[in-house]
């Protein structure tokens, strides 16, 4: 998927809703503040995004544009409707998120989380997928371990949860140096 996409994914939301804002959590919320990053970062063909101010309505962007749709199978690429919920983001996220509005949104706007933001909601969730997608971030300096770091503490984890999430990071930044990528010292 590319910004184009992403734009297209917006207004299309918006007709199906009839809504203004929505806030994309997922992925493809780096094609806000780095609207054409390397391809390892858009090879994802959703979009996870929700209305911003009536989340309830994804549903709705899942029946009619979500995955296996008609819409799907025309473009290649599918909204999947989530609500607030989906990602768990460190305290203020929702002051740094990049606004997507133009003409090809219909002047809609689709908010884009900022890329520590988004790498810390992937870091969260500890997949296999995310910790490749974050790999990625730290490799190309899209996000600075040290920035990173620095938010553990205002994430809704438990205290425990907090000491995994900085483990986890800081054992990305040592396997990268090992493997020859330089990054900052956490």
């Amino acid at each position: 998927m590319n910004r184009e996409d992403l734009e297209h994914i917006i207004r299309a939301c918006s007709d199906i809703t009839n809504q203004y804002e929505f806030m994309i959590v997922g992925r493809q919320s780096i094609l806000g503040p780095i609207p054409n990053p390397p391809e390892m970062f858009t090879m994802s063909a959703e979009a996870d995004i929700y209305p911003l101010n009536a989340p309830e309505l994804a549903d709705q962007i899942d029946a009619a544009i979500g995955e296996g749709s008609q819409f799907h199978e025309t473009y290649g690429y599918y909204a999947q409707g989530v609500g607030p919920e989906t990602a768990t983001l460190p305290a203020g996220w929702l002051q740094s998120v990049y606004r997507v509005q133009s003409s090809a949104t219909n002047d809609r706007v689709g908010y884009c989380l900022a890329v520590v933001d988004l790498f810390m909601s992937k870091a969260a969730a500890d997949r296999d997928k995310d910790r490749e997608f974050n790999m990625g971030l730290l490799k190309h300096g899209f996000v600075c371990a040290t920035e990173a770091l620095a938010l553990v503490p205002s994430m809704p984890l438990d205290d425990a949860e907090k000491r995994r999430l900085g483990a986890r990071i800081r054992r990305w930044v040592k396997t990268l140096r090992v493997a020859g990528h330089e990054t900052p010292n956490p």
